[in-house]
C-alpha cells in the first residue's frame, strides 16, 4: 500500500452533510501529470454544483467509488509524471484539478497544462483563489469580448468571485467599469476601481447604465434580456453562468438587435494563469479572501458560498 493522505470525499450527491473527510491512498502522477502537495484550495460554485448532483459528471448515484471535489488550488510540486518537465519538485504552482480527485485533499494529482508558476510574493491561500474565477474573468473580457481601453464595461455581481476579479482585468485593460451590488459592498468596489457602482436592490441598472460595450453576466435569468438592453450597437453580452435556463431566447434578441451574445466556460490554461500572475505581480489584480477555512470544514465553506454571504472567495487549506 501506498502513501495516505487527507481528503474530503463523498459517494452520493446532496447537501453539503455528504462532506466527509476520509483517510485514502495518495495519488500518482500518470503521463503529462504533476502530483502537487496542496497548500490551498479555492471553493467554487461548480465544487457545490458538483456536490449536489446539479451538474451531473459522474452519473446516477449510488457510487461505487467515493470522489473529491475541488478545482482552484495553490500548492507545492511533489513529484512528475513521464512527460512532465515544466516545473521542478519544490516548486510552488497553482492551477486546476479536478473531480474525482480534486483539490479537497492534502495531495492532488494536476494536469500540466493547467499548472502555472503560482504569483511571486502571494500567500498560498490569495493563490488558490484565483485560477477558476481569474480564467473566467480574463479569457471572457480578453479572449471574447476583447475589452480595450476607453470602452464602457458592466460587471453584475461585481463584489462576487468572478465579478471583483472581472472589475479589475477590465480596469487594467483600460476601461470604465460599472458594477452592480448592494449598497453594503459600494466600498469594496471602489477600492477595487469600479468608477459607477449600481445598487440592483434599490435601482434598475436597465435605467442607470447606458452605452454599454460589454456587459459580463454571472447570474444569468432575466439579467440577460436585461442587459441587453444597456448595450450599445455592436455591444456584446457574456454570459458566464455555467448552468441555468436555457439561453435561446436571449441569444434570438441579441441578433434581432444586432447585438453579440455568447455563453462562456472558461478552459484551464497553464499559459493564461501565466499571464494572470504577471497581472497580480504587478499590483493590477488581487483575490479577495473572504475568510480561510480548515479543509475539514468544507461543509461550512459549501453552506456559506451557497447562502452568497461570502464577498469575494471562500479557501481550506489542509
Amino acid at each position: 500500500m501506498g502513501e495516505r493522505m487527507r481528503a474530503v470525499s463523498q459517494r452520493g450527491y446532496g447537501g453539503p452533510e455528504v462532506l466527509e473527510v476520509v483517510e485514502v491512498e495518495r495519488p500518482e502522477p500518470g503521463p503529462g501529470e504533476v502530483l502537487v502537495r496542496v497548500l490551498a484550495a479555492g471553493v467554487n460554485p461548480a465544487d457545490w454544483k458538483i456536490r449536489s448532483g446539479e451538474v451531473d459528471r459522474f452519473g446516477t448515484p449510488p457510487f461505487t467509488e467515493r470522489f473529491t471535489v475541488g478545482i482552484d488550488l495553490c500548492g507545492t510540486v511533489v513529484a512528475l509524471g513521464p512527460g512532465a518537465d515544466r516545473f521542478r519538485p519544490g516548486e510552488r504552482v497553482y492551477g486546476c484539478a479536478f473531480p474525482p480527485r480534486g483539490a479537497y485533499a492534502e495531495y492532488a494529482v494536476v494536469a500540466e497544462s493547467a499548472l502555472a508558476a503560482a504569483p511571486a510574493g502571494t500567500h498560498a491561500a490569495d493563490a488558490a483563489a484565483l485560477p477558476v474565477s481569474a480564467l473566467t474573468a480574463w479569457q471572457a473580457l480578453v479572449r471574447v469580448a476583447e475589452v480595450r481601453a476607453g470602452q464602457r464595461v458592466l460587471v453584475h455581481a461585481a463584489a462576487g468571485g468572478v465579478g471583483h476579479l472581472a472589475v479589475q482585468v477590465a480596469k487594467a485593460r483600460g476601461a470604465h467599469v460599472l458594477g452592480t451590488a448592494r449598497a453594503a459592498k459600494h466600498a469594496f468596489l471602489r477600492g477595487l476601481g469600479v468608477d459607477e457602482p449600481i445598487d440592483y436592490t434599490a435601482d434598475d441598472f436597465t435605467a442607470l447604465a447606458r452605452g454599454v460595450d460589454v456587459v459580463l453576466d454571472p447570474i444569468a435569468g432575466d439579467y440577460g434580456p436585461r442587459s441587453l438592453e444597456v448595450l450599445a450597437p455592436g455591444g456584446i453580452l457574456v454570459d458566464v453562468r455555467g448552468t441555468g435556463p436555457d439561453r435561446t431566447a436571449v441569444r434570438a434578441l441579441a441578433e434581432q438587435r444586432g447585438l453579440r451574445y455568447a455563453e462562456f466556460g472558461f478552459t484551464p490554461s497553464g499559459a493564461d494563469l501565466a499571464q494572470i500572475a504577471a497581472l497580480v505581480e504587478r499590483g493590477s489584480l488581487r483575490a479577495a479572501v473572504d475568510r480561510v477555512l480548515p479543509l475539514a470544514d468544507a461543509a461550512g465553506a459549501h453552506a456559506l458560498g451557497e447562502a452568497s454571504r461570502a464577498t469575494g472567495k471562500l479557501v481550506l487549506t489542509p
